[in-house]
C-alpha cells in the first residue's frame, strides 16, 4: 500500500464504544479495516503510581486519492462548514472502544489501514482519566510530551548581560522561549567586566568551581565558569582576564580589539567543555546535545566537534547548527594564525580561505587566510539565518560576501526563521517608558505619546504633523548616508524627523549639522538610550529603515507592534516582515502593514515616504487599518521557537554531517 503522507491530527475525546466487528464494513466496498498490530504506550506506565485509571484511544483515518472524504476525516460542505467529531464518530465508527483492564491504568491501541487504495494516514491519541471519557481535552497541557533536546547556545553577547545589537536580543530571548516548551537549555557567553556599574548585571552569577584548561594559542589557558539559573535557562559565563576591559564585547573607541580571535577561540573551546563538566542542577548536559553557534564568534564549535571530539568517540551523537545573523562578519585572520585555534594540523582545509586577486593588499600577497565562519558552514549539520529572505540573499553574489557558492552547495540544509521580540518588554499597553498607554482596541494614547515626544525633544507640538523616526546604527549598512542626503529635500514638506543612533563620526556630525539647519523640524540624538527608543517608537507615525541589507531587523517589528507604520527597503528580513500596502485589496478595505521600496536610492526613499505621508494626511481610515494590521501580528518568540524545533528535528534525522 502506498501512503501519500503522514501527519498528526487533532486530539479527540475517547468514548466507550464496543469494538466494531469485522463485518461492520464489507471489504468489498474498499473501506474495510484490518488490525495490523497493537500499539504499545510504555510511557503511560509511569502513571501507575498515581492510583488513577486511564484509558487510551487511537484514531487512524485516511483520505482517499480521488479527493473524497474517507472514514474518519471531517467532512466539509461546499460552504466550508464541517461536521462535528462526534457525528463523524457515530456515522463512521472509527473511534475504537477502549479495552478496560483492572489496575491503575488501561491501554488500548490499534494500527488500522484501509485494505486497498492509496491513502493518507493520520494518527491521534489521547489519555483520559477513568470516568471522564466524554471530556474534550483540546488544551496544550493534555498533549503528550514531545521530543525535547539538550540545547547549548554559544554567543558573544546575550541580553541583558551584554548587548550591542540584535544578536544579544535573540540569544537573550529565544533560549527562554525554548525552555518554556520543555527543552533543557544552556547559554554560554563571556563574562564581560569593565569595573563599572555594568558589572552588576553578573551579580547573581555564582562561580561553579570547575576550572577548565584549554589548549590553544601555543599554551594552556585556564577558564572558569559562572552560572545563573533564570527563566528556566542555565546562563553560563566563561571567565578569563581577556574579557575584563572597558568597551563593547568587540572593541572600544579605537576600533576592534586585536585579540578577538583569541577571546572567541577560548569561548568556543569552553562551550564544548561546559556540557561535559558542569553539574548544573546536579546533572551534566552530557554528550547528546544540540549546539547553536551564533555568528563567527562561535563558529569554531562545529569544527571542534568534528575535529577534536568525535575522533575519540565524544559527542558522536551531538549535532550543531550555525546561525548566521550577519554574514558580513566572518572572523578572517592571516593563515599563520591557524596554529592558534587548537585544531589538528590536517584540518586546515576546513577553515582555510583564499581572497580573490582584487581583494589582496599587494602583488606578493597570496591571499591565504583562515575564515572561522567558513569552517562552521562546512562542518555544521544545518545552517540557519534570521529570516527567509536573508537565507536566499546569502546564496547570491551580491549578498554572499564570497561565501555564496559554498552556501549554495549546502542549500538543502539552509533555512531562515524570522526573529521574534520580547512582547512583554515591547507592549504599548504596559510600557513603563512611554507617557500614555494604548492598545489595538483603544488607540487614543498614541497621539498623546506623540505630543509628549515633541515636547521632550523641543519640537513644535503639532499632532497633525507627520512625525518620521529612525533608530539604528549610523553606518553604511543601515543606509544612513541615503537618509541624511534625502533629509533636506524631505524637510521641505510639512513633516518632522527624529533620529536616534550612534556609529561613524561623520554621520554623527552630519546629524548635529542638520539639527542646526532645521531646528523646528529635525532632532538628532547621538548615542543610544533605551527609554528614548521606546518613546520614539510609540510617538512617531512612520519609522523608516533604508538598510542596504538587513538579515532580520527588529525595529520594524517594534514599530508595527506600537502602531507605527514602517517604510523600508525591500531586502532580507524587511521584505519578509513588512507587507506592502495595497489600498484596493480586500474589497477596498486594503491590506498590508507598511511600504517597501526597491532598488535603494535617494529618490525611491523620498517617494515612498511621501506616499506614506500623503496617506496619513488624506486617508485616515486607511491609515488606521495599517496601524491595526501591524499591531495584530504575532511577533512572540514562542512562534519562532516552534519553527526552531522543526529544524532541531531535521538535524537529528541524519547522522552527523562530519563524522
Amino acid at each position: 500500500m502506498h501512503m501519500a503522507s503522514t501527519q498528526t491530527s487533532r486530539i479527540i475525546p475517547c468514548r466507550h464504544t464496543p469494538f466494531p466487528p469485522a463485518s461492520a464494513e464489507s471489504p468489498a466496498n474498499g473501506k474495510g479495516w484490518a488490525v495490523l498490530r497493537q500499539v504499545g504506550f510504555a510511557s503511560f506506565y509511569r502513571h501507575n503510581r498515581s492510583g488513577k485509571r486511564f484509558s487510551v484511544c487511537v484514531r487512524r483515518s485516511y483520505a482517499e486519492p480521488n479527493g473524497l472524504d474517507g472514514p474518519g476525516f471531517t467532512k466539509k460542505s461546499q460552504d466550508g462548514s464541517s461536521s462535528s467529531a462526534v457525528e463523524d464518530d457515530q456515522k463512521e465508527g472509527l473511534v475504537l472502544g477502549t479495552q478496560r483492564h483492572e489496575g491503575p491504568a488501561s491501554l488500548a491501541g490499534f494500527h488500522l489501514i484501509p485494505q486497498s487504495g492509496d491513502a493518507k494516514v493520520t494518527d491521534s491519541y489521547t489519555k483520559v482519566p477513568s470516568g471522564q471519557e466524554h471530556a474534550t481535552p483540546d488544551t496544550e497541557e493534555n498533549i503528550l510530551a514531545r521530543i525535547t533536546f539538550n540545547i547549548i547556545f554559544v554567543a558573544a553577547e546575550v541580553a541583558p548581560y551584554s548587548k550591542t545589537g540584535g544578536l544579544g536580543d535573540v540569544c537573550g530571548s529565544l533560549p527562554i522561549a525554548l525552555a518554556a516548551r520543555g527543552h533543557r537549555v544552556m547559554v554560554v557567553s563571556p563574562r564581560y567586566l569593565d569595573g563599572g556599574p555594568s558589572d552588576k548585571r553578573f551579580a547573581n552569577a555564582v562561580e561553579v568551581g570547575c576550572p577548565t584548561k584549554i589548549y590553544c594559542f601555543g599554551g594552556v589557558q585556564e577558564v572558569s565558569f559562572y552560572h545563573e539559573y533564570r527563566g528556566g535557562v542555565d546562563w553560563v559565563f566563561v571567565d578569563h582576564p581577556s574579557y575584563h576591559r572597558p568597551g563593547t564585547p568587540y572593541g572600544d573607541v579605537f576600533g576592534s580589539f586585536g585579540d578577538n580571535q583569541f577571546r572567541f577561540t577560548l569561548l568556543c573551546h569552553a562551550a564544548c567543555e561546559a556540557p561535559l563538566v558542569l553539574p548544573l542542577g546536579g546533572f551534566t548536559y552530557g554528550e547528546k546535545c544540540l549546539f547553536l553557534a551564533n555568528d563567527w564568534h562561535a563558529g569554531l564549535v562545529p569544527v571542534l566537534l568534528a575535529a577534536k571530539y568525535r575522533p575519540y568517540g565524544v559527542y558522536k551523537d551531538a549535532r550543531s547548527i550555525i546561525v548566521i545573523h550577519n554574514l558580513a562578519h566572518q572572523g578572517v585572520e592571516p593563515a599563520i594564525t591557524y596554529d592558534n585555534l587548537g585544531l589538528p594540523p590536517d584540518w586546515y582545509g576546513a577553515v582555510g580561505w583564499v581572497f580573490p586577486t582584487w581583494a589582496r593588499t599587494h602583488a606578493l600577497d597570496t591571499g591565504e587566510a583562515v575564515n572561522v565562519l567558513k569552517g562552521a558552514i562546512v562542518t555544521a549539520d544545518r545552517i540557519l539565518t534570521v529570516s527567509q529572505g536573508y537565507s536566499r540573499e546569502i546564496t547570491t553574489h551580491e549578498g554572499g560576501y564570497g561565501l555564496h557558492e559554498l552556501l549554495s552547495s549546502r542549500k538543502t540544509v539552509l533555512n531562515g526563521i524570522t526573529n521574534g521580540i520580547d512582547v512583554n518588554d515591547w507592549d504599548p499597553s504596559s510600557d513603563p517608558h512611554i507617557s500614555s498607554h494604548y492598545s489595538l482596541i483603544d488607540l487614543s494614547g498614541k497621539v498623546l505619546c506623540k505630543i509628549a515626544l515633541q515636547k521632550e525633544l523641543g519640537l513644535p507640538v503639532r499632532s497633525d504633523c507627520p512625525l518620521i523616526g529612525f533608530i539604528g546604527r549610523l553606518d553604511f549598512q543601515k543606509g544612513i548616508d541615503m537618509l541624511l542626503s534625502a533629509t533636506p529635500e524631505l524637510l521641505q514638506d510639512d513633516v518632522q524627523l527624529v533620529m536616534l543612533g550612534s556609529g561613524e563620526r561623520q554621520y554623527e556630525d552630519w546629524m548635529r549639522h542638520l539639527e542646526s539647519l532645521y531646528p523646528d523640524k529635525y532632532r538628532g540624538w547621538v548615542g543610544f538610550n533605551v527609554p528614548i527608543s521606546h518613546r520614539i517608537t510609540a510617538g512617531c507615525d512612520i519609522l523608516t529603515m533604508p538598510s542596504r541589507f538587513e538579515p532580520c531587523g527588529l525595529n520594524q517589528l517594534y514599530a508595527m507592534r506600537y502602531g507605527t507604520v514602517p517604510v523600508v527597503h525591500r531586502t532580507g528580513g524587511l521584505r519578509d516582515t513588512v507587507e506592502n500596502y495595497n489600498p484596493y485589496a480586500q474589497e477596498g478595505t486594503g491590506e498590508g502593514t507598511g511600504w517597501t521600496f526597491s532598488p535603494l536610492s535617494r529618490e525611491n526613499l523620498i517617494a515612498a515616504l511621501r506616499i506614506a505621508v500623503g496617506t496619513y494626511r488624506d486617508h485616515k481610515s486607511s491609515w488606521e487599518g495599517l496601524m491595526k494590521r501591524g499591531m495584530e501580528r504575532d511577533y512572540s518568540w514562542n512562534n519562532a521557537a516552534v519553527q526552531y524545533e522543526q529544524v532541531f528535528d531535521w538535524a537529528f534525522l541524519d547522522p552527523p554531517y562530519v563524522k
